[in-house]
């Protein structure tokens, strides 16, 4: 760009010394108006060829967060949502795996110790189990209170547990398997937040990208035209430039 602009002020420096002599001073600036609207072409070419688009930072940063970042030449900041992502769903397969394996434990349990038959039982079974010692017990204190709804079978879903100090283990191994399912929402919202706060930064990095790069393109020209008895019909040129 530096070249053209070298280009355009040599034309103008020949048109100026070889062309006052049989050209009007309209002539001289309307030529010189055309080299400027072709190199203006030029510029605005090359600003749409390297401007970055939001749209695809928006979903770049959406999939993985930091890589719409990286697509507007802004990785250093991008690069801590990207470890962020990795950290987080490292901790979710993790939290998960827990989460199932200690369901699995809480079910073996219940039907190893209280006699619990596991098919066709729902959550709401499992927590029950663990805050009354048999079906019984829990049957009774329902009618107690006319929740004749919550009433359960004796014969389908039977459980009775041969002491506190089992109920409390079962108790155990299902409250942190419920903790870590719950852990494990939280972690999805953190994904999503940090994909938000990507794509919000991607966002303000493609705008400051686009920004600079129209500085750098930048430049404007213009003409005086003046008439002394020293300098008589003298035209100058005013060029402006951000490179």
């Amino acid at each position: 760009m530096k070249a053209i602009t070298l280009i355009i002020i040599m034309s103008s420096t020949l048109l100026f010394s070889q062309g006052t002599a049989t050209k009007s001073l309209e002539e001289l600036k309307y030529e010189m108006k055309n080299i400027i609207r072709i190199d203006d072409e030029v510029i605005k070419e090359e600003y749409n060829n390297k401007k970055k688009n939001r749209g695809l930072a928006i979903i770049y940063s959406a999939l993985l967060p930091g890589m719409g970042e990286l697509y507007a030449e802004g990785y250093s900041s991008g690069k801590f949502f990207t470890i962020a992502d990795a950290l987080l769903w490292g901790g979710l397969l993790g939290v998960t795996a827990y989460a199932n394996n200690q369901e699995d434990n809480y079910r073996s349990f219940a039907e190893t110790y209280g006699g619990v038959s596991l098919s066709g039982k729902d959550d709401k079974y499992f927590a029950n189990i663990g805050n009354y010692l048999d079906i019984y017990q829990y049957n009774h204190l329902k009618e107690l209170d006319r929740n004749f709804n919550d009433v359960y079978n004796e014969q389908t879903h039977y459980w009775k547990w041969n002491g506190q100090a089992e109920r409390k283990e079962y108790r155990k191994i299902w409250k942190s398997s419920e903790t870590a399912s719950n852990t494990t929402r939280f972690i999805v919202g953190a994904l999503i937040l940090n994909r938000v706060a990507s794509v919000v930064n991607a966002i303000r990095l493609v705008n400051a990208h686009n920004n600079n790069l129209k500085k750098e393109l930048g430049w404007d020209m213009s003409f005086n035209y003046s008439n002394t008895v020293i300098e008589p019909d003298k035209i100058s040129m005013n060029f402006r430039t951000s490179f």
